[in-house]
């Protein structure tokens, strides 16, 4: 396997980046677009068709596969994908189908395999990354598009990348154990299916940022106990800008100028996962916003709903989130300080300087963050990690650095660190030196 400096990373992925933005030159998403209008909601691909329920596969198992063209905002390259339909499981445990794409390298293969988590953060199902990759442009889809800057220096070094919809054919948008499952039933599925040339024995690693650290931290912490086939031939796992404690995150965004509309869209998410009726607990506003968000992405919040806050949301006997069981039962199903503790070597690294997109962090038990994700909480995880087990953990912290900022020393320094535990390498480790964060104990009802 090539080697790469870190500054050899850092510009093989500008150069990337650059070609993205080639791709990207206006009038040719617009050109694209129209032809591929609808595609998506029209493909029977998604559908799961056998005689069988799907009860009866186990978790992982191959539906239906189909080979096509990566395409990057509906232009096709020369790297083939591989998409699979395959059982895995939703939020509440139910069997679920759903799709990953295999990125086969176009060059030499190196023999391992990148599970790739997307950070494409939308309700609408049409925003999943398999869509994009198959040629379907959407506004919420370009995300999908964007990332293929991280995906072609994985790729251009020989591996294997795994692309899963992450949130699931629903789009359960911050339904963190979901996410995990998808994620590693599309290891398995990958595996299985011939097309890839994937095996039971190949190795795999996992990258992802923001809600592709969601899944990622999901997938680590589940690994043991669901998919411990998996977890053998995982080397580790290197995400950034990861969501911990979530109740923590809505405090912090609240009143923010560019994050505070993502607090309705996770409300909305986790309702839509959990089969939760929010409605009797929110006031006209709130219901308006929240039906806004039933097929948003990422992209039709950010910077829309400035200074909103849970208050302005609810019924004035509500205005204590803590006041709604729900709510409270949510967010502790989805706190990784109470999941178990993943066996694999990790990097995680995790942005400070969130006033830099408009979110303050002087909000009492919360702290510093990027922006929309709390630092205090990343470094507790991380010491609770230490604490209890973990192989080896490095923590990396960029103070100065914002949510989107931090994605630029991570991303070449994620696969360097990866390269090094296909190798062999000993994992690095920061135990002992990560500095004391928020505690994460569950929240109680009021």
């Amino acid at each position: 396997m090539p080697r790469l400096s870190p500054r050899a990373a850092a510009a093989q992925l500008a150069a990337s980046f650059l070609l993205v933005l080639a791709a990207l030159v206006p009038g040719t998403a617009g050109a694209t677009a129209g032809a591929a209008a609808s595609a998506a909601a029209a493909d029977p691909f998604y559908t799961y068709d056998g005689a069988q329920p799907l009860s009866s596969y186990e978790p992982g198992e191959v539906l239906k596969t189909r080979t096509l063209s990566y395409h990057v905002v509906g232009i096709p390259t020369p790297v083939q994908a591989v998409q699979i339909l395959y059982r895995s499981t939703d939020a509440q445990g139910k069997p679920a189908a759903n799709v990953t794409s295999v990125l086969k390298p176009p060059g030499k293969v190196n023999g391992n395999a990148v599970s790739y988590q997307s950070f494409y953060d939308s309700m609408n199902p049409e925003d999943g990354p398999s869509r994009a990759i198959a040629g379907d442009v959407s506004l919420g889809g370009l995300i999908a598009n964007v990332e293929s800057i991280f995906i072609a220096p994985l790729l251009a070094q020989g591996y294997t990348v795994l692309v899963p919809d992450t949130e699931g054919q629903d789009a359960n948008f911050a339904a963190g154990p979901e996410y995990g499952y998808n994620t590693l039933d599309g290891i398995r599925a990958a595996s299985a299916a011939e097309a890839t040339g994937l095996t039971s024995a190949t190795r795999v690693g996992m990258l992802g940022y923001s809600g592709g650290a969601i899944a990622t931290s999901w997938a680590g912490t589940l690994a043991p106990e669901y998919a411990p086939d998996v977890n053998r031939r995982l080397v580790g796992f290197t995400e950034g800008g990861l969501l911990v404690a979530p109740a923590h995150n809505l405090k912090y965004v609240s009143g923010s100028l560019v994050w505070s509309g993502i607090a309705p869209m996770a409300i909305a998410g986790v309702a839509r996962s959990y089969d939760i009726d929010f409605d009797k607990y929110l006031n006209d506003k709130g219901k308006q916003v929240i039906a806004k968000m039933q097929q948003a992405s990422i992209i039709n919040v950010l910077g829309q709903y400035p200074g909103l806050t849970w208050k302005q949301l609810v019924k004035p006997e509500y205005a204590n989130p803590n006041s709604v069981p729900e709510y409270v039962d949510t967010v502790n199903k989805l706190n990784l300080g109470s999941a178990p503790t993943p066996t694999v070597p990790m990097f995680v690294a995790q942005g400070g300087g969130g006033y830099f997109e408009g979110t303050s962090g002087t909000k009492p038990g919360i702290g510093a963050g990027d922006g929309v994700m709390v630092a205090g909480d990343v470094r507790t995880l991380m010491r609770q990690y230490c604490a209890t087990g973990a192989p080896a953990v490095k923590y990396q912290q960029y103070s100065l650095l914002s949510h989107v900022g931090a994605t630029v020393p991570w991303a070449p320094l994620a696969l360097l660190w990866l390269n090094d535990r296909f190798a062999g390498k000993a994992a690095p480790s920061d135990c002992g030196r990560i500095a004391a964060g928020n505690p994460l104990t569950p929240e109680a009802h009021e």
